[in-house]
């Protein structure tokens, strides 16, 4: 059964159609990529899930467990499960590692968290969350926190960005950790290789699902073909 469903998505900016009747079904458990080349919408899609201020469909549906969420603002999304990591690191500082995964819940194990992103709690715990940290070390972090929330439902847009000196495996192993701590992904990206972990895969071009299969289908025909 799906959790999410977007149907027949039409977005329009101004006088620009970003998506053109788009429509994607994401089954509970599942990772689904999303692959496509910038400035096809996959972003702005994310940003009508999640509920951004500004941000809602022109016309079609957007479905989460069975309901039509359109209206709902970004705080009641996330009570009902909906969560995102975003393509650039969270811009936060001021606050120690530990009390930043720990904010929305006390009772959490922070440590369990960081290894599931490949930190070593022991080092990261008590540092603050500052300059010092690279912008590899920030999005590790927003992923535990995220990976914290336990969503039903994690969009991540472009999970690799900002991540340094990480090898594919080392971005796959923590787009696994989603799904490994039960949470259904949509994983937004425009490399192939990154969206051959996926269970199921659609390309997006003109605002719109032109293709969906296999992973290893989807990435055949998004390299053979311009968009």
């Amino acid at each position: 059964m799906p959790i999410a469903e977007l149907n027949e998505i039409v977005y329009i900016a101004g006088e620009k159609k970003i998506l053109d009747g788009f429509s994607l079904s994401i089954e509970s458990g599942e990772i689904h990529a999303l692959l496509g080349t910038n400035g096809t919408g996959k972003s702005t899609l994310a940003y009508l899930i999640i509920g951004c201020e500004g941000y809602r469909p022109t016309s079609g549906e957007i479905i989460f467990d069975g309901r039509v969420i359109n209206e709902l603002p970004i705080h009641e999304r996330a009570k009902l499960g909906i969560t995102m990591a975003w393509q650039e690191p969270v811009r936060f500082e001021g606050i120690s590692v530990r009390d930043y995964l720990t904010i929305r819940n006390k009772d959490i194990d922070p440590a369990y968290y960081l290894e599931m992103v490949g930190l070593h709690p022991e080092f990261y715990l008590h540092r603050m969350v500052d300059k010092s940290l690279s912008g590899g070390e920030r999005k590790r972090i927003e992923l535990a926190s995220i990976l914290a929330l336990n969503p039903k439902l994690a969009i991540l847009d472009e999970p690799d960005s900002g991540i340094d000196m990480l090898s594919t495996q080392d971005i796959i192993n923590v787009i696994n950790a989603f799904k490994e701590n039960g949470s259904s992904v949509l994983l937004i990206t425009h490399r192939e290789e990154i969206a051959l972990i996926a269970d199921r895969a659609s390309q997006i071009c003109g605002g719109k699902v032109v293709f969906s299969g296999s992973p290893h289908e989807v990435a055949e025909y998004y390299k053979s073909r311009e968009c």
